[in-house]
């Protein structure tokens, strides 16, 4: 299967992912943690091997028991099953029903094969939630309530996931280039930036470069191009 090919499966099969898991009332971090397994998993694996959502429906449920949040089998199948078949009835609790749910029981333990039992990610999330509270304290306060820098940001790293970025970044790299980007994107700067001797992204990851920085976000804007390619 052609690269651009696999990326717009793994795009649609993500974007199914976050749907789903929105509707189970999963939160950020377990959704990330279900999306990284997909992805690490397809990342050694062929789509043309695997179909594509039942190991998403699996991550979904392996990542709630990682992360703490543990769903039932029953819901995630039954809400993964509706979010991918919009047109058709719910299951009912007959053969059908049974034979999905036994398909994912039982991929689970081989998704974690897979993957050698490493399941527990570092995620961009706890880097980039302490460094928008240094950025906030940079700024004015009428000047940061004024632009949705933090919202803007979230959503950024949100939709990192529908692609493997967060396989080929280090998480603290990943958190400094979403703050360069939505800086970019409200067309600011950081104050005191021609002041200092030190660029501010220098402050949050001493090893991070701005050629690092320019990577990531290519990568980030090509999902982004990405899901244009997919409208009807």
């Amino acid at each position: 299967m052609a690269v651009n090919t696999e990326n717009r499966v793994n795009f649609r099969v993500v974007r199914f992912m976050y749907e789903a898991g929105l509707k189970l009332r999963l939160e950020s971090v377990p959704l990330a943690t279900a999306a990284v397994i997909y992805h690490k998993f397809f990342r050694e694996n062929s789509l043309h091997d695997y179909d594509p959502y039942t190991i998403a429906t699996t991550a979904i449920y392996l990542a709630g028991k990682v992360e703490e949040q543990p769903l039932k089998l029953r819901d995630v199948v039954n809400v993964c099953y509706r979010t991918l078949h919009k047109n058709k009835p719910p299951l009912e609790m007959g053969d059908k029903y049974w034979a999905l749910r036994d398909s994912v029981a039982s991929c689970e333990l081989f998704v974690l094969r897979m993957l050698n039992f490493k399941v527990v990610f570092d995620h961009p999330h706890r880097y980039l939630l302490h460094y928008l509270k240094f950025l906030k304290d940079w700024f004015e306060p009428y000047r940061w309530e004024d632009l949705p820098i933090a919202r803007t940001a979230w959503a950024l790293l949100r939709d990192c996931y529908h692609s493997n970025v967060t396989l080929k970044y280090k998480p603290d790299h990943i958190a400094v280039a979403i703050l360069y980007l939505t800086l970019q994107c409200h067309g600011v700067d950081v104050p005191y930036l021609y002041h200092s001797d030190t660029p501010w992204w220098k402050v949050f990851a001493e090893d991070v470069t701005i050629g690092n920085l320019k990577d990531i976000m290519s990568d980030i804007m090509d999902n982004y191009d990405l899901e244009t390619s997919l409208q009807p």
